[in-house]
């Protein structure tokens, strides 16, 4: 078997990491693969080809900023993708992101058309079916069921647009391209989007649900001096992870919540801010900027006693996994497919985790007071959930998937 895959990037990121695993596994198999990437370097090992140049993706980007049309540029570099893909003769077409200011979309949708190959593309956000935005909670908009998109809400957020709203066109142009392929698969992370895919333009295609999955080597129990080093003591630590903090993703709840609860029972710390964050937060909360350190991560997620997930949307939220890794609880908003994450362990009785109403701080506090220091059997509870989601065993569902179409 002959497959491409095509994502933003390759290696970094959580897509870009799934596109070099799913490329692993195939090639474990003695299949051959090409890895199509909108930016960003190559990863040694693998036959990569990169989809326009830098040039390219800002003029993109720049453009997008203006009218609005984001994925309608990049038209020469689109055409030298399907040049390169009609000489690799791929067997199977695997989509990740296919927005990200490095494709025209009606091109290549149009191509796959008459390519005819299986193709199967695997959606990390709502951009596919909306007139604009790639998520829609927070805002609590719903145009995009009945292709009303307009006046966007999120017209300034990712792919933002700061002069035109072309969002009721660009529905249209969506359903004109994203409709009516042959022989279309699509995967999400989340049972929550599979559910938002069914109601969509999309809801003809079949669904299946492949969570993201994370490295069970690298999140694991991990000793470290964070509690000394910081004065915890045996107070009760509240860690956030964050990247980037915003408000949609629980950042003044957060702080809410520290100005609530006792600081002599209770200690805060919160990872990934930037240095203009840190000054609007209260000052008894541990401030940390990000860091790509699995290391420091596995140290933080196990020093805590829960982990607390505010975001008010969200797909599949991997932090929540990987404190569970940790072992360690969440307390998380139902938002998205984050609740999915904490579903009740195979530890008959106990809780791995509890999902509160957004904004419902109240009930957050609740939640905090329930597990209080992290208990073994909780920690034990914790990590066996996280194995539900090894990502090499999600790589081989992938596989199973190719096999199957």
């Amino acid at each position: 078997m002959k497959a491409a895959i095509i994502n933003t990037v390759i290696g970094t990121g959580s897509v870009g990491r799934i596109a070099c695993g799913t490329a692993d596994e195939l090639l474990s198999h003695g299949d051959e693969v090409l890895l199509c990437r909108g930016r960003g370097d190559a990863v040694p090992g693998y036959d990569s080809y990169r989809i326009g140049s830098d040039l390219d993706m800002y003029a993109h980007g720049v453009l997008s900023r203006i009218t609005d049309r984001h994925g309608l540029y990049s038209r020469g570099a689109t055409k030298e993708l399907i040049k390169r893909l009609e000489e690799y003769k791929p067997d199977i077409i695997q989509l990740h992101n296919v927005h990200g200011y490095y494709l025209n979309y009606p091109m290549l949708f149009e191509w796959l058309k008459g390519y005819g190959c299986p193709v199967v593309w695997t959606l990390h956000d709502c951009w596919s079916f909306t007139g604009h935005c790639v998520h829609y909670e927070y805002r609590s908009c719903e145009k995009w069921k009945d292709a009303s998109c307009g006046s966007c809400p999120e017209s300034r957020e990712y792919p933002a647009s700061y002069i035109c709203d072309n969002s009721s066109s660009n529905l249209r142009k969506k359903r004109e391209c994203f409709t009516g392929i042959p022989d279309l698969h699509i995967v999400t992370p989340s049972v929550w989007l599979r559910s938002q895919v069914g109601m969509s333009m999309l809801s003809a295609y079949p669904v299946e649900v492949i969570n993201t999955g994370i490295d069970l080597d690298a999140f694991r129990h991990t000793d470290s001096d964070i509690r000394d080093s910081y004065g915890i003591g045996d107070r009760v630590l509240i860690l956030g992870v964050a990247n980037p903090w915003r408000e949609r993703k629980g950042m003044f709840d957060m702080a809410k919540l520290a100005m609530r609860l006792d600081p002599e029972k209770y200690v805060f710390a919160m990872i990934g801010l930037k240095k203009g964050q840190m000054n609007l937060l209260p000052p008894h909360i541990i401030k940390k900027g990000h860091t790509d350190s699995v290391q420091s991560l596995a140290e933080w997620y196990s020093a805590a006693d829960i982990y607390v997930n505010l975001t008010y949307e969200d797909t599949l939220p991997t932090a929540n996994i990987e404190a569970l890794a940790c072992g360690t609880p969440v307390v998380t908003y139902r938002a998205g497919g984050s609740p999915e994450t904490v579903d009740k362990a195979e530890d008959d009785g106990v809780r791995i985790g509890l999902v509160t109403e957004k904004n419902d701080i109240q009930a957050v506090i609740s939640s905090i007071e329930y597990f209080g220091h992290k208990k073994p059997e909780v920690s034990k509870a914790c990590r066996t959930q996280a194995r539900r989601f090894d990502k090499k065993d999600k790589f081989r569902e992938y596989y199973e998937l190719y096999q199957k179409i």
